[in-house]
Parts: C-alpha cells; structure tokens; sequence
C-alpha cells in the first residue's frame, strides 16, 4: 500500500517545504542558522541576567529618594571633648603611639576647645633628650564618642586635616567592642604627606561587596570587597582629588564632611549647603549602595572615633615610598618632634541627624 505522503510526488517534483526532499548541504544550512539563532538566544539572557549583576539597570541601583532629616545631636564649643571618651590604651593598629588620656591631652595642649573650634594634636615637644623621651612612641590621642548611632546624616565641619611623614590620622566611625562584626565606615583617612586624595573605605564581614555594580560617584573606586579578611583589611576603597584631604583641603579652609546612612547604601561626600538635605548636593565622592551589601546586618552601633596614629600597619606598609628620608618609621616619630607641627585636626561642629 502506498504512504499518503508518497502519492503523486516523485523525487524531483516534492515541495522544498517537505525535509525529505532536502539535501545534506541543506540539511548542513538548516542546523547552522538553528545554532547561530540559539547562541544569539543564549547571549542574550546571559547578557540580561550580567547586566542585573553588575548593577547596570536602574532596578538594580537603590532609589536615594529624599528623607526628612531632624537634628539628634550636635558636638560643638567648649563642651566638644565632654562627648567622647579618650582611648588610652594598647593602639590595635600597631601604631609607635601613645594614646593620652584626657587629663594629659589638656594640660599639654593635645586637645583644646574654645567656643567656634576644637583641635586634636600630636605632641611636637618630646625630643631625644626629653624625659621620657618617645624612643617607645610619641603622645597622641584617639577620642571615641560616648554614645553610638544608627542610621543617619552625620555633617564634620572640617577645617584642617592632619598631614606629615609617619602620621595616619582618621575620622571614622565603628563599633570598637564589636569589630568587624558591626563595620567600620572611614570617612577621611591618609598617611605620610596626603598629597594624593584621602581615602574612604568600608570595612566588613562577609557578603558586602561593591564589585561589578552602578555607583554614581566624582571619586575613584578602589577595591571591592569589603570583608576585612580580604587583602590584609584594605575595606572597599574610594580614594579623592587631593583636594579632598590633606595641604590643599587645609590651603581652601576645609569643608563640611557629610556621610549618609541608610538601608539603601553609604554616601560620603561635602555638604554643599547648610540645609540637611543629600538629594540636592548632587554626586558625593564616594557612593556604596547597598546592591550587593546588606546595610542593615553590616553597620550598627557605630561610635564617632577621631584620631591621629603615628606609623601602624598603612603606613609602614608605603613607608618606603614616602619620600620621608632614610630612617625608619619609628626611628623618625621617636627624634623628630618639629616635624608634627601640621598633624592635627581642627573642627567647627560635629552634627547628627535622624530621619523622621
């Protein structure tokens, strides 16, 4: 019995519509385009899903939609210090310093107050021939702010950064009894001269990363991974111009520092008005959205930590390429007072906000 697909068709008279009548060069052209059209396919879902990865879509990126800010907390004139505690202890950053305590930081001069300014300062009169001298390290001081904060805009009017050879000052903030687990967020931070931009970073546990994701931002990312076990804890990293820290912020009269804290991600950037409101600054200098990074679960309880160490582990880490001379680190704190004369800090008003 014939096929109903065989009646009336010869080989010669079938309709190229009908496979059987294909030849193998055909056949060969058929599964080529099918291929071709499959990775085309592919390459487009795998582009899509890169793409959501990597923060490339606005879905991806936090909405910093504008929050109502009310004042919490202000650190201001004479009662400035009354705020902080003074850490005078062993220096976990193996620094060739001596942290203070209050009583020795005000009588000599370490810390200082009026109504408009607060400074911090490293001594500048311990030589050699003093007794004691600084052949174990020199006196410094690192305040720790007495209540801790959560989520916030935190405004640092900033009037002069700390800078010379050896030095490693920073405005921070962290939970000192609970690190890393609770985070660090480093606001400004330099060594040796400054002259190349200060550096903002994150320091974390685990699963916070800021790779491969949209930032809008005017400074220079650095690594990504924020987990402190990562390359010696260097954080995820933003460096600045070097107008951002340093002999040209301090030349310009500083600045007002802003760091904004929220579930949606960490800002660090200048204040360009009085009114506290980041959705009209425009870019900050260093953005850390929460795209990858659970805000909530890395940063709490944080303290506002100010201070000034003298060699640790950053510093002698570039020591080399410091263009400070041939003597080590140590050697250059412990006989060579006259070189502190710019390493402090000057502040107006600290001020911390919660949104409503």
């Amino acid at each position: 019995m014939v096929s109903s697909y065989d009646m009336g068709y010869s080989s010669s008279s079938r309709s190229r519509m009908d496979p059987r009548g294909w030849t193998r060069k055909i056949w060969l052209i058929v599964v080529s385009v099918i291929i071709v059209i499959a990775v085309i396919i592919i390459g487009a879902v795998v582009g899509v899903a890169a793409t959501r990865n990597n923060g490339g879509t606005n879905s991806s990126y936090p909405n910093y939609s504008k929050l109502n800010y009310t004042l919490l907390d202000t650190y201001s004139g004479q009662s400035f210090f009354d705020k902080f505690e003074y850490f005078s202890t062993y220096d976990p950053a193996g620094g060739f310093v001596h942290y203070v305590n209050p009583e020795y930081a005000l009588t000599n001069n370490l810390t200082y107050a009026t109504a408009s300014t607060a400074l911090v300062r490293v001594d500048t009169k311990v030589g050699p021939g003093s007794v004691p001298d600084a052949s174990t390290g020199r006196f410094s001081v690192r305040l720790e702010s007495k209540t801790q904060y959560g989520p916030g805009l935190f405004l640092f009017d900033v009037k002069h950064t700390p800078y010379g050879c050896a030095t490693w000052p920073a405005l921070w903030l962290a939970d000192p009894n609970n690190w890393p687990a609770n985070g660090e967020i480093d606001l400004m931070e330099a060594v040796n001269k400054a002259t190349t931009g200060g550096l903002v970073a994150l320091h974390t546990t685990a699963d916070c990363s800021m790779s491969d994701i949209r930032r809008e931002m005017s400074g220079a990312a650095g690594q990504g991974d924020c987990h402190n076990a990562t390359n010696s804890n260097t954080g995820c990293t933003v460096t600045g111009a070097p107008a951002s820290y340093g002999p040209e912020f301090n030349a310009a009269g500083g600045g007002v520092v802003a760091l904004e804290w929220r579930d949606e991600g960490i800002r660090v950037g200048g204040a360009a008005a009085a009114a506290p409101d980041p959705s009209s600054w425009g870019p900050p200098l260093a953005d850390f959205p929460s795209t990858n990074c659970d805000m909530a679960s890395h940063f709490r309880n944080q303290s506002i930590i100010v201070n000034i160490d003298l060699c640790g582990y950053l510093t002698e880490a570039v020591w080399a390429k410091s263009g400070c001379g041939s003597s080590t680190c140590t050697d250059f704190v412990a006989n060579n007072p006259s070189a502190f004369a710019d390493a402090y800090w000057e502040f107006g008003a600290f001020q911390v906000f919660k949104s409503k």
